[in-house]
């Protein structure tokens, strides 16, 4: 299937490693160009240079207000437009209700939530028909992750605005889609099972209750991101896929 990505310009955040970098990967493999961020420079420029001609990186923080108009504008300068933007962002810290200090709270709200509110705001008054804005968000959306209270607390509240958004940008034709992953194996993920005292029984423990009985690769979310993203998936929006395995048991 012909995606329609070739020469499309997306800005990716979060895009050094993990979910972002995969599907950014995705993105410039079908074609497109991309603007890749990360909060430290050195790995912004080498993960754009991995990534060749079609890509540029930019040092930002989404938690910084300036970062929303600087993304877009270097699409713009760059390659000449602006057809998308998806908005991924580190996990919070780990804790339950107890231990999370308003601190940690209030660092993952300006970088998780409000960041991403702000961005997806930029990208919508530079959008045209056929744009689209896209969220990394968590299996937490539908069901409470143990042990990450402030995700719990967060990405389900973002996955309302993202579908409040759609219904708004619906009329002009903007698309608005929402990625729910779950046990990708990627640097946070095995972080997070290194919490446990036996990471390698959390791990067999995890994927006993996925039913294809293991976790995602990176590969496998990067390439649902890219068909989503794409003028393929046009009729999509206000939606939020599980990228799971089936770890979600719910309808």
């Amino acid at each position: 299937m012909d995606l329609g990505l070739k020469d499309r310009v997306y800005v990716v955040t979060g895009a050094t490693r993990g979910l972002g970098n995969a599907a950014a990967r995705e993105l410039v493999a079908d074609g497109a160009k991309v603007v890749i961020t990360g909060r430290d420079e050195k790995r912004v420029a080498d993960a754009a240079a991995e990534l060749g001609p079609n890509a540029v990186g930019v040092a930002a923080d989404n938690a910084d207000s300036a970062s929303a108009g600087r993304l877009v504008a270097a699409a713009r300068e760059r390659f000449g437009g602006f057809d998308g933007v998806l908005i991924s962002v580190g996990g919070p810290a780990p804790g339950s209700a107890a231990d999370n200090t308003d601190e940690q709270w209030q660092a993952a709200f300006e970088s998780v939530f409000l960041g991403a509110v702000r961005l997806a705001r930029a990208a919508a008054a530079e959008l045209g028909e056929g744009g689209v804005i896209g969220f990394v968000l968590s299996g937490s959306v539908h069901e409470p992750i143990p042990g990450l209270t402030i995700s719990n607390g967060l990405r389900p509240g973002l996955a309302g605005f993202a579908k409040s958004l759609a219904n708004e940008l619906g009329p002009r034709g903007i698309r608005v889609i929402g990625l729910l992953p779950s046990r990708i194996d990627t640097d946070r993920v095995r972080e997070l099972d290194a919490l446990s005292p036996d990471p390698e029984a959390a791990r067999a423990a995890n994927e006993a209750n996925i039913p294809l009985r293991r976790y995602g690769t990176p590969e496998e979310f990067g390439r649902t991101a890219a068909f989503l993203l794409s003028p393929a998936a046009s009729y999509l929006t206000g939606i939020m896929l599980p990228v799971d395995g089936g770890a979600r048991h719910g309808f």
